[in-house]
This record gives C-alpha cells, structure tokens and sequence, in this order.
C-alpha cells in the first residue's frame, strides 16, 4: 500500500496544485475582480473541505517506502579527481532531509571550487552561466553494472539560481511547477540503471545532450553515461546520485550508499563551509561530510 501511494505522487502533486489554483482563483473572484463567481460551492464549508483536500494531498506527497537493508551498499564512485560532497549521506540520513524519490542517502557531487569560481549566491538578477562553474560537463561513470532503463536528455540548461531572487523564485514558483511537471523535470536529465542485483541508480541532472547510453543498453562499472550539467530543480551545476531497491523513483525506497577508492580529505571546500557540521549519529562511515572534498584516484 505504501509504496502504491508513493507511486502516486505526480497525481496528488497535481492534484493538490489544481487546489491551490482553485482557492487563488476563488479569492480573487470574491473580490469581485474577475467577471465570474466563485468557483467553490458552499461557502466556508467549501473552502475548509478543499484546504483539507491540499491538507491530505501533501501528506500523500510525502509517503516513502522504507527498506529494511541498513548495511551499505559499496559502489564504485560515479566521478574522477577532485569533488565537493553536500547533502551527503556523510553528513546525515536522509541525506536530503527526505525519504521520497528514493532520496535516503542521495549525494549531490559539485566542482570543487577554483579562485574564478562563483559565489553561491549573490546579489543581481542573472544568474551565472553553468559553464562558469568546475565540473561542469564533466564526466559521469556507471557505478556498477547494469542495464539503462531510462534516459531523459533534452532538458536545457539553465544559469545558475545564484542570485537572491533567482534563489527565491526556485524555491517557490519554479520548485511548484517542477514538482506538478513531475519527476522528470525535478530530476532534470537523467539516467536510470538497473543493477544486476535489482537495485537501481539514479544519474541527475545531466548536461542537455549529454547522455551517452540509450534504454536498453548494457553498462560496466565505469562506463560513462553522461556529463555533469544543470537541468532540473538545481541552483548551480553538480551531480545527483541515489541509489533505489527498484526504478520506478516515486515509489523506490533508498538504500544506504557507500563508495569505494574513495579518500575523504578532511580539507573543507571554502564556499561550502556553512554547510560543514559535525557528522550527526546517522551518518554513514567512509563517506565525504558536507562541503568536504573528496578525491578519486
């Protein structure tokens, strides 16, 4: 039943979006500013039933499958040389403060900062282009063998949400209407692999065009399925990397990751220094910490 309603969650997500449209459009005609009546009957008995509606909807949102695996699962690491880790399961489980999408112990990789790299945030209006930014097109290798079962690669990248109200209008407007569009366009451009073992993994948020591999096709450990971009609900170039006990995202639960050949620094990337906390008791050994830089051989 759980992860039946978790499956779900692109029809409640839509669902609870044609409320608020409704309660809006509702408002504003009791204003007396549109050429109609008020779309909800009722009354007040009506407005409280649809807030209870959205009220329902958004818990459905959240339902996620658990897994009754706590072991990690050691994978190969999907990038070379030199990275940033944030929202890492290093840091803290769920590594993205949700269990959703199969999110548990998600890892977004970033460029590690250069002297000419941008600030996280600003203040202005236009964001910076994604080819400002380290990592950027930077190869991402399969980390583990397995079969493609879903490429999405035509998403365009956008500049990075780097400025305050760029910041602002992805974290309200632009993060709603992805959520609505679905997964798809939260992910970005992405690939999907389903292992040997029937776990799956999840490459986001892909450079438009990068994909290298096609459903269907065969990948080994190390094989690259696509390139570091700037697609979907991201504020600046990085990877995103989950790993899931299915591919079907919405209703997978995630699994515990790890990697192997990894060496964990301990240097603290400077711009992500607000992020570096002391490790909470979920975290997961071996893996990088928040703003911590790691290295692949």
């Amino acid at each position: 039943m759980v992860r039946a309603i978790a499956g779900g969650r692109q029809v409640w997500s839509r669902l609870m979006g044609l409320l608020f449209v409704v309660v809006v459009v509702d408002v504003v005609a009791a204003l007396g500013v549109l050429p109609f009546g008020r779309l909800v009957p009722g009354g007040l008995v009506g407005v409280v039933a649809v807030i209870v509606g959205i009220v329902v909807l958004s818990l459905l949102v959240g339902v996620a499958p658990r897994s009754t695996r706590t072991e990690p699962v050691v994978l190969a690491p999907p990038v070379r040389g030199e990275w940033t880790a944030v929202n890492s399961p290093g840091q803290q489980v769920p590594s993205h403060g949700t269990r959703t999408r199969g999110q548990l112990s998600a890892v977004d990789v970033c460029g590690r900062s250069t002297a000419t790299s941008p600030t996280l945030v600003r203040w202005g209006l236009r964001g910076t282009p994604p080819e400002a930014y380290p990592g950027f097109d930077e190869p991402i290798h399969a980390m583990a063998p397995g079969e493609v079962v879903r490429v999405g690669d035509r998403q365009r990248d956008h500049r990075a949400r780097d400025t305050w109200p760029a910041l602002l209008l992805m974290m309200t407007l632009e993060g709603i209407l992805r959520e609505v569009g679905g997964t798809a366009k939260v992910l970005g451009n992405h690939v999907v692999v389903r292992h040997d073992d029937g776990t799956a993994a999840v490459y986001a948020h892909l450079r438009c065009g990068s994909a290298t591999v096609a459903v269907g096709a065969q990948v080994a450990v190390g094989d690259v399925v696509g390139r570091v971009g700037n697609t979907g609900n991201t504020s600046m170039p990085h990877l995103h990397v989950q790993l899931m006990d299915t591919p079907r995202t919405d209703a997978a639960a995630g699994l515990p990751l790890a990697w192997s050949g990894i060496e964990c620094t301990g240097e603290i990337d400077p711009p992500f220094a607000a992020f570096a906390k002391d490790p909470a008791d979920t975290a997961l050994p071996g893996m990088p910490r928040n703003g911590e830089v790691f290295r692949v051989g």
